[in-house]
Formats: C-alpha cells, sequence, structure tokens
C-alpha cells in the first residue's frame, strides 16, 4: 500500500505534458555520446535541448550528442551537436558507435551514412570492431576553412602545426611529448585562434615510430576528450603528409587505441564502441 501510494503521488506531481525522449549513451575509447534515435518520426532535436542534455551536472552529459534520422538514399542520416549547443560537421567514435548499433540491430555487414560531412560508409571490421570510411581529407585551406590562403602543411603559428579538414577543422602540433603539454589552456587558446573563423579541434601528437603516434585532443565547443575520431584521422593525415608516418598509423589515446588507414577511397578509422546504457529524457 505503501509504495502504490508513493507512485500515486508522485505521478499526481508530474506534468501531464511533459514528453519522454529515448536515448541511448554510447562511448568510443571514452568519447562518450548521447544517441537518439529519430528515425520514423520528426526531430526532436533544439539547441536547448543539446544544452540541457549535455550538462554533466544537471543533464547526462557527453561530449557530442548525435541525432538519427531516415535518408532517402541511404540507411540512415546523422547529425552532431556540441555540448554547447553548436553543431559538429562530422563526429567519427560517435558514427562508429552508432555504425555498431545499427549493424547489429539489421544484421548487415555494410551501411551507408549520410552526414554534414558526407556520405560515408561503415563495415563489421571483425572481433567487436566498427570501421568508418570518414571520407577524403580537406587539405585547400578553404575547404579546413582557413581565414586567408596558406599552405596547410605548416601553419604560420608558433609550433607549425598542420590544418585539415575532416569535416571539422583540425589544427595537429606535433610535438615531443604530447604528455607534457597542459592540454586545458592550450588547446583554449588555439580553438579560437583567428586563423580558423569556425573555431578548430587541437591535436598534440608525438610520433613513436613510422606507424604508431600518441595524442591527446581538445574538441572545439567540448574541451579535453579522452578520444576523437575525426581528431585521429586528422594527425594521421598530417602526420602522412609531412613524412613522419606511413598511411597506416596505431594512434594511441587517453582512453585507448585506434588505427588510422589512409587509403585510395578515404580516411578508414577502426576502433572498439560500447552501448552503455538506455534511458528517457523528461522535457515539460
Amino acid at each position: 500500500m505503501l509504495d502504490s501510494f508513493r507512485v500515486g503521488a508522485y505521478m499526481r506531481g508530474m506534468d501531464t505534458r511533459a514528453t519522454l525522449i529515448s536515448f541511448m549513451k554510447m562511448h568510443g575509447l571514452g568519447n562518450d555520446f548521447v544517441v537518439i534515435d529519430s528515425r520514423g518520426r520528426d526531430s526532436v532535436m533544439t539547441q536547448e535541448l543539446a544544452c540541457a542534455m549535455g550538462d554533466r551536472h544537471r543533464g547526462v552529459g557527453y561530449d557530442q550528442l548525435a541525432e538519427i534520422t531516415d535518408a532517402p538514399s541511404a540507411d540512415f542520416h546523422l547529425t552532431f551537436w556540441n555540448s554547447d549547443g553548436s553543431q559538429a560537421g562530422a563526429c567519427g567514435n560517435a558514427t562508429r558507435c552508432i555504425a555498431r548499433y545499427v549493424l547489429d540491430e539489421t544484421g548487415k555487414s555494410k551501411l551507408h551514412i549520410t552526414t554534414a560531412r558526407g556520405d560515408l560508409y561503415a563495415v563489421d571490421a571483425g572481433g567487436g570492431d566498427t570501421s568508418v570510411n570518414m571520407g577524403q581529407p580537406l587539405l585547400d585551406w578553404a575547404d579546413v576553412p582557413l581565414a586567408e590562403a596558406m599552405d596547410t602543411l605548416e601553419l604560420p603559428i608558433e609550433g607549425v602545426p598542420t590544418a585539415t579538414g575532416m569535416g571539422n577543422p583540425h589544427c595537429t602540433f606535433f610535438v615531443d611529448d604530447a604528455e607534457a603539454v597542459e592540454l586545458e589552456p592550450f588547446g583554449a587558446r588555439y580553438e579560437h585562434h583567428p586563423l580558423f573563423p569556425e573555431r578548430t579541434n587541437v591535436q598534440v601528437a608525438s610520433v613513436i615510430g613510422p606507424d604508431h603516434i600518441r595524442m591527446r585532443v581538445w574538441e572545439r565547443g567540448v574541451g579535453v576528450t579522452q578520444a576523437s575520431g575525426s581528431s585521429s584521422c586528422a594527425t594521421a593525415v598530417a602526420a602522412a603528409r609531412r613524412g613522419l608516418t606511413g598511411r597506416k598509423v596505431r594512434i594511441d589515446l587517453d582512453g585507448g587505441t585506434l588505427v588510422v588507414d589512409w587509403r585510395d577511397d578515404g580516411v578508414w578509422m577502426t576502433g572498439q564502441t560500447a552501448h552503455v546504457f538506455d534511458g528517457q529524457w523528461r522535457t515539460s
């Protein structure tokens, strides 16, 4: 009787106009995401919802939020949001997480995904790994984009970083010891550098060998994250362009390891994913 009374009192106190939004929490190497599946219905996303859910103290918390919607000529479409309410053009680890979910759901071995970045493809790589082709890197200054014409291989910034577009702008610094860099002030400083009119993701990377990189990342609109798929792709491309590594590398991040392979058909990224829990968000 007491439990029924408590439940009834709770229900009477709820706003009957509230809407429940189902979501999933996933991560790729600690790079964590809220995923909302809006296939078969209208999009629910707004800037306000992205900010509310992104608050790690009063919301759910995430590095990025991804919404799955229907796509007329592909398996599905993905839209990405940062926790500050801004949108991102690409998110490699979230794409891998969602691809793993849909591969398991449908039994398919290959998926066609559309994003603001363009058409992406994902495959089951075996052993629980998922591979996503993040497309060709954008190497021209206008495509990154940068504020003015210049060689993207070596920017006129202290540390001579490399700029790469992977759907998001990236700025990669090659350093002797990535562990020694105080990433929070460093990343915040260069995210807003005037050469990057849309801000930028910032990577610090140490080359360990011709096929091995240690990297740490600051994501625009987010801050320090344990991993980043698009940043890993950008760093691998930058290292290969500078002759520091080959085109296939292992990248060790704070949260784990990804393998990136820059092939003729695009930049492939492979690694583990995790589906942590399902929940519901109540709006009023």
